[in-house]
């Protein structure tokens, strides 16, 4: 069966989140939501979650699924709201916890922090099965942009997280701790395997000039117009470009807050003695 697809675009950090689900009144999963934060302040807010579940309750959805694709370097995380708004698994795949002891020892967080992913209701473990409602799901690992990177297939559609973009904008950085791009570029040829018509869903679009938003592309449209990745693109090539371009890039605004709470799926460190949460700011260490 194959799903139907709600798109919500986060104009702050160029997002796209999405519920996925079969028909007004049955199940549904919740893939990449984004919890607004304002780096001069501090603050977070939930206006972006409540336009999630404003249409969840309109189309008397339930949530069994909150999808993670990976620990996100560009936005926090709103699925521990969303869990406690609306119930739900929130989930990851397994490799977050490759992903946590790296952040824990940049970040020296608190001794209690358990890099083991127990912060998830649930770790997938590559290649498993699941269900929404009568939806069919599988989970692929596509690292090289993360270590923890996966994919999710229902139906005829597959979201990949930021593995790719839109085909004129190419493919994920592979900069950051654990990235790789070689890992990348099999990452991407496993998913541009899948049959020519599969819809992919994309967690970020970053459009040219006169060109609208965009999140849904295709495994043709991909093979044929992706700018890195396209048919015919050796994985040398697209090494050596990914390589030299990734020195170019400045790191995402948002990273340094988003991980720490993206790492605990969602949830901010602990209160301290004041009773305030607080975020580090590692200097010189990325």
């Amino acid at each position: 069966m194959n799903p139907l697809v709600q798109a919500f675009f986060d104009p702050a950090t160029w997002t796209i989140s999405y519920v996925l689900y079969e028909a007004p009144g049955s199940a549904c999963a919740i893939i990449d939501p984004v919890l607004d934060y304002d780096p001069k302040s501090g603050r977070t807010r939930t206006a972006s979650a409540e336009r999630i579940v404003a249409f969840v309750r309109e189309h008397d959805l339930k949530v069994e699924w909150i999808l993670e694709t990976h620990a996100h370097a560009d936005h926090m995380s709103a699925g521990a709201w969303l869990r406690s708004q609306l119930g739900g698994k929130l989930a990851i795949g397994e490799n977050i916890r490759t992903v946590q002891k790296v952040f824990r020892d940049i970040f020296n967080l608190e001794p209690e922090f358990r890099a083991d992913g127990t912060q998830f209701d649930h770790l997938f473990a590559a290649g498993e099965r699941f269900r929404i409602g009568n939806l069919d799901a599988q989970v692929w690992f596509v690292p090289g942009h993360t270590p923890a990177c996966a994919a999710y297939l229902i139906g005829d559609a597959v979201f990949v997280g930021d593995t790719l973009f839109m085909p004129d904008v190419g493919s994920a950085r592979c900069d950051f701790p654990g990235g790789d791009a070689r890992t990348l570029y099999a990452s991407v040829r496993r998913i541009l395997a899948l049959p020519p018509q599969t819809r992919i869903y994309v967690c970020h679009d970053y459009p040219p000039a006169g060109r609208a938003v965009r999140w849904e592309t295709s495994v043709a449209e991909q093979r044929a117009d992706n700018i890195h990745v396209r048919d015919g693109i050796a994985e040398a090539e697209f090494v050596a470009m990914r390589t030299a371009r990734d020195k170019t890039l400045e790191m995402p605004t948002l990273i340094l807050p988003s991980i720490q709470v993206n790492i605990r799926a969602g949830e901010p460190p602990p209160a301290e003695g004041n009773g305030m949460r607080y975020l580090k700011i590692p200097l010189n260490a990325l």
